[in-house]
């Protein structure tokens, strides 16, 4: 068993060899790659690939870099599109201050309605954070708390902190309010020896293995086109910091994604 919680099929990289990236992943033993869209039109783009391959399943969200148009026709047409069976969360949402495409106010805007729509439709959110850690972590925690206070489901599994290299206070502070960790490429880079050991002291049942393909390509295809096979490679490392066989990663990494996503129960 092994999952890719995060890989962006749609992009035109990979429009010339889809066909044979998907059936390396197979080839390589994944049995779930999970598509977060980005906008709108990502999020259908996302759908409708899970429509056509069995083992690929949707998200569905607006990325804060994509948030610039964000209004209420914007919420109306995710909602609508997060009903779609293969859809199993929401996102790729979240604060990204790194970059100044979207006004900050703006998205928190947008970040704020996708957890109310998480919440609306049950479906856990992937978590997207560069640089809005403090911001981030204080819309987390308070929908988090509603969620607590009104006993909704997605209390037990809200989301993942999608591609997660910041302070291990705050990945322990996830854990403990029942988020996932997700782990991509990086964790096999050379120079990574802080986040190497920041990983190994996290919980191995609240880890998820990603590529977040086609960006974060891990060593040694570092510098080349990323693709869901190497979500292998992640996997190994992890094997290697935990000092356990690779199975016991992937069986364990396949188990929390499945008990995020429910994706056993998707049609």
């Amino acid at each position: 068993m092994l999952t890719d919680t995060h890989c962006h099929l749609y992009f035109s990289s990979f429009e010339n060899d889809l066909a044979e990236v998907l059936d390396r992943a197979w080839e390589y033993g994944l049995d779930r790659i999970l598509v977060p869209g980005i906008d709108l039109e990502t999020s259908l783009q996302a759908i409708r690939l899970c429509e056509n391959h069995p083992k690929l399943f949707a998200a569905v969200g607006v990325h804060p870099n994509e948030a610039q148009a964000w209004n209420h026709q914007t919420l109306i047409a995710l909602r609508n599109l997060a009903q779609h069976p293969r859809v199993v969360a929401i996102g790729e949402i979240g604060l990204d201050y790194y970059r100044d495409r979207t006004p900050q106010p703006q998205q928190r805007t947008a970040f704020r309605e996708q957890l109310e729509l998480a919440m609306d439709v049950n479906k856990p959110v992937i978590v997207h954070n560069r640089q809005a850690t403090h911001d981030l972590w204080n819309m987390l925690i308070a929908w988090y708390q509603e969620l607590i206070r009104i006993n909704h489901p997605l209390a037990i599994k809200p989301g993942v902190l999608h591609s997660y290299e910041g302070e291990n206070d705050i990945a322990l502070q996830a854990i403990n309010h029942q988020f996932m960790i997700g782990i991509s490429g990086p964790i096999t880079f050379h120079n990574a020896l802080e986040h190497q050991q920041a990983v190994s002291e996290l919980p191995l049942e609240s880890l998820l293995l990603e590529t977040d393909a086609p960006f974060l390509t891990p060593h040694p295809f570092r510098g080349t086109r990323n693709q869901p096979a190497y979500v292998a490679l992640v996997a190994e490392k992890i094997a290697e910091l935990y000092h356990l066989p690779v199975e016991t990663v992937k069986r364990t990494t396949a188990r929390n994604a499945e008990r995020l996503f429910a994706w056993s129960t998707s049609v």
